[in-house]
């Protein structure tokens, strides 16, 4: 076994942290900040809060930015450090801002006739240029884990395609997770990310490039968010749930940021970019069925993570991945979109993403038109059909879907 772990990030955790932006930008010499917030941190006070934690350290706010954030939005954000000569980002917000602003850390740093536009780096290969400026991340919300990867998806709608970036300068230099910044989280936006925090924590676990150590990162995150999500949907203002769905998004951060996600992500992307869905809600969506696929591992890893989170096996995690997809009252399939066969195909098409080549099992196009011909169908939450519960996609015969409880 040859494997290997970094994790570069500071991590500071606990309810009312966000009050030591200013003692640590003092402790570390960083001055002239910009904090980097969407436009609902803006109008409810927050980001005024940040500044004023800051005492003196931020100079201006950026917050002129979509969800999903496009490469235009970067390139402005990273004019505007380079016109105020700012030293350092402080990123508030859930994953769009904390993207946008890791990308802009780098874009920002240098000349733009030296660096130009990060278009040059999305999707083409091309490395991005060496430095960046401290980056201190603050999550909003409990699910990206964006505070601890070295990942950022952008968007480019010129184009018509959302992708990530990876670049080691991506990762914060420091993240303060407060659980108190997601008490005001809506209930369809925690359900969203915490599904997220799901999928990333399982993906994570049977990726081709999983290790030890983020195996059991994922293992408890994964159990963290059965347990604790539906209390922080039902009732957001229950601080324990709200604490430990924190606990699970920055765990699951850990876990998949090297061994990277997989089939559900690489799917959620045509899903978000055609469609609308919220990302995580288009994760949540295949989630179930691929842990059914990549039961045929023969590495075993999708029934190793199952028992492992004290149901009998894939099959049985699929159900209740099902069970809580439903509890939360996310979609169930497509079939109010009308997909005809080309737009199932574009879906197909579009779900070739690097991430799709981290899945355990090879994910042929008949696997993917599966897919999308049961979710285009009124009919297609597979697990709820007592026609096909019971069996694994490509698969005939019926098993047991009795699921054993966690000791």
């Amino acid at each position: 076994m040859i494997w290997n772990y970094t994790q570069p990030v500071d991590i500071r955790f606990g309810a009312g942290r966000v009050s030591e932006i200013g003692d640590v930008a003092r402790e570390r010499g960083l001055y002239r900040g910009l904090l980097v917030a969407g436009g609902h941190s803006v109008r409810s006070g927050l980001a005024q809060r940040v500044v004023d934690s800051g005492r003196g350290a931020i100079d201006a706010v950026f917050s002129d930015f979509s969800p999903n954030p496009d490469v235009t939005e970067v390139d402005a954000c990273a004019e505007l450090i380079r016109e105020r000569d700012l030293g350092f980002i402080v990123a508030l917000g859930g994953g769009s801002a904390l993207d946008l602003a890791k990308a802009a850390s780098v874009i920002g740093a240098g000349s733009k006739k030296a660096v130009g536009s990060i278009r040059d780096y999305h999707g083409t290969g091309k490395p991005l240029p060496l430095g960046h400026l401290p980056l201190i991340a603050v999550p909003t919300t409990a699910g990206t884990g964006s505070e601890v990867t070295c990942v950022s998806v952008l968007t480019d709608r010129a184009a018509g395609v959302k992708a990530p970036i990876v670049s080691n300068d991506f990762y914060p230099e420091l993240a303060i997770v407060d659980p108190e910044l997601t008490y005001t989280v809506p209930p369809y936006v925690t359900a969203c990310t915490g599904m997220d925090v799901l999928s990333q924590a399982i993906e994570g676990y049977w990726s081709v490039g999983h290790q030890p150590i983020c195996d059991a990162l994922a293992v408890h995150a994964a159990r963290l968010v059965f347990d604790f999500l539906p209390t922080a949907v039902e009732r957001p203002d229950d601080r324990e749930a709200r604490e430990r769905m924190c606990e699970a998004s920055v765990i699951a951060g850990l876990a998949f940021t090297l061994p990277k996600t997989t089939s559900s992500h690489a799917c959620s992307f045509p899903l978000t970019n055609r469609y609308g869905i919220a990302h995580g809600e288009a994760c949540a969506l295949t989630l179930d069925y691929f842990t059914r696929v990549n039961a045929a591992d023969p590495e075993g890893r999708a029934d190793a993570l199952g028992r492992a989170l004290g149901y009998r096996d894939a099959d049985g995690l699929a159900d209740v991945i099902a069970d809580l997809r439903r509890a939360l009252h996310l979609r169930e399939s497509l079939a109010d979109l009308d997909l005809d066969e080309p737009a199932i195909e574009a879906l197909v098409r579009d779900s070739h993403h690097p991430n799709l080549l981290n899945n355990p099992v090879v994910i042929t196009d008949d696997i993917l038109l599966d897919l999308f011909h049961r979710l285009a169908s009124s009919s297609s939450s597979y697990a709820g059909d007592p026609n096909i519960s019971n069996q694994r996609p490509g698969e005939t015969g019926a098993g047991s879907n009795e699921r054993e409880e966690r000791q």
